[in-house]
């Protein structure tokens, strides 16, 4: 636990007792303050109560004498409507923060010399899996490493800080609207796409959310920022207007301006690009071009991604991307970063290949929840039988047409399954609406498949909510698996 000082002998509000409510409370205590708890919920009432937490009725609190309210990043801030408890703050002149606040607070209450690194990263796809990735190359790099916040273990959670230690921390929208002086040393933004847009009230408000990573951000610190949609370059603009230091990481340069050689090799950097070796040296970049499944830091050959184990696709790519700038901008050397790229191991319910049958792989991409991030997986396999449906977000497929004539058949689940039907028109499809349904089917037509032309690919990768038939992704992601492994397929061993 990382205890949060500042709120010494003073009353902090706290509504919403999930994962990472109880956990503020129990760091806001540690570090002396007197936290008074309060849910609606009565499981969570409970749980603080057998903690030994203070429990108050906030309805009906003085808020006058309230240090701050920490607000669960469930609860909303400003749409559709502000949660009751922040229009009581704002009332009684109360700051409302949340759990990555104090996490920041606690940072710069120690003494500079014994503050460790932080790495941040959101966006609307890929934090998840770029942040794992990242973890991952700096624990293989040797590094002390900590990762959590809207991935794993609330920040807060995470052990108390050391000089030597790095903080690789997921952050959504929902966290930065709650921050006011979070500024990592490494700062991710991987891409925009529409998202939580009533809880943001549109996209100008998601935006600015997102931005809000950077919004005290000094030159001394790295912005990595991905270039492949409007928004991104609009933030690079905005950061450049400020002087800060930016990379720009993109998956998308035309092939008239590719390097067809794949850059020139690291060792022969001092022989070809004699006034680059100072900077790639320092992990200073301007451009890392993820294009074709090749890193290519501004003109230099990092690495080819197809001996990969665990990162198919143009996301997967981008992701990478992200993973070694933020390694070098941490000064872990070229080798060692590009080493812990091609042994990652992969994040369950992400491009997850969970088994075979024969000549056909199933895929697990039950975290694509919207229609960019199903875009992702579909663009990486030239074929596939996909797995779709659910609780449809704003748009539904329809912006995936251009990716349909690489779907073989689909196999439509849920509450979207009759729209997602009218949407793919000329495309072979099938509505199963349950999940056992369609992985069988989706088996035994990839299977038919399999025998004339070669390995086949069946792919969950939903482009909706999960609400509609599971309590989240992953409790979806494990039916598709469960359903993979009835059919008597070989679990898929990593490595």
């Amino acid at each position: 636990m990382i205890p949060v000082p500042g709120y010494e002998g003073r009353r902090v509000a706290v509504f919403g007792l999930g994962r990472s409510g109880i956990t503020a409370a129990r760091a806001l205590k540690a570090g002396g303050a007197e936290p008074i708890l309060w849910d609606d919920g009565v499981s969570g009432r409970m749980q603080a109560e057998a903690e030994g937490f203070v429990l108050e009725d906030l309805t009906v609190a003085d808020w006058s004498g309230f240090a701050a309210l920490v607000l669960s990043p469930g609860a909303p801030l400003t749409h559709p409507k502000p949660h009751w408890t922040v229009d009581k703050a704002r009332e009684a002149g109360v700051p409302v923060i949340g759990d990555i606040e104090l996490f920041a607070r606690a940072v710069a209450a120690l003494p500079e010399t014994e503050r460790p690194k932080v790495v941040a990263i959101t966006g609307t796809n890929g934090k998840s899996t770029t942040t794992a990735l990242i973890g991952w190359v700096l624990k293989q790099a040797g590094l002390t490493v900590h990762i959590g916040g809207n991935i794993g273990i609330g920040v807060l959670a995470l052990p108390e800080p050391t000089p030597d230690a790095v903080y690789v921390i997921e952050v959504s929208s929902y966290q930065l609207d709650l921050t006011t002086s979070f500024a990592p040393d490494v700062a991710i933004l991987t891409n925009i796409s529409p998202d939580h847009l009533d809880r943001h009230g549109g996209m100008e408000g998601y935006v600015a959310a997102k931005r809000r990573l950077f919004q005290v951000m000094t030159p001394d610190k790295t912005a990595l920022i991905g270039v492949d949609d409007e928004w991104g370059w609009a933030t690079v603009n905005a950061l450049n207007a400020r002087r800060l230091r930016v990379a720009t990481i993109t998956t998308r340069t035309p092939v008239s301006f590719s390097d067809p050689t794949g850059g020139v090799p690291v060792l022969q950097i001092a022989d070809r690009l004699p006034d680059q070796v100072a900077a790639f040296e320092a992990g200073r970049f301007i451009i890392v071009d993820a294009t074709q499944g090749r890193l290519v830091a501004d003109g230099i050959a990092i690495a080819d991604l197809s001996t990969a184990r665990s990162l198919p696709g143009r996301h997967n790519a981008q992701n990478a991307a992200f993973a070694y700038a933020a390694a070098r901008a941490l000064d872990v050397p070229h080798d060692d970063a590009v080493e812990g790229l091609m042994t990652f191991p992969g994040l369950a319910h992400r491009m997850e290949t969970v088994g075979e049958l024969g000549p056909v792989r199933f895929v697990n991409d039950s975290k694509a929840t919207n229609g960019d991030a199903a875009r992702q997986a579909l663009m990486s396999y030239p074929r596939s039988f996909w797995i779709a449906g659910g609780r449809a977000k704003q748009g539904g497929i329809a912006e995936l047409s251009d990716l349909f004539p690489r779907v073989a058949h689909a196999y439509l689940i849920g509450e979207a399954a009759s729209d997602f039907a009218a949407t793919l028109s000329g495309v072979p499809h099938t509505i199963c609406r349950g999940m056992a349904t369609a992985v069988r089917q989706a088996a035994a037509d990839a299977g038919e498949v399999a025998e004339t032309d070669g390995p086949q690919v069946v792919l969950l990768s939903p482009a909706c909510a999960s609400f509609d038939q599971f309590p989240d992704f992953e409790a979806r992601g494990e039916a598709f698996r469960a359903a993979v492994l009835n059919l008597g397929a070989t679990p898929f061993v990593q490595g």
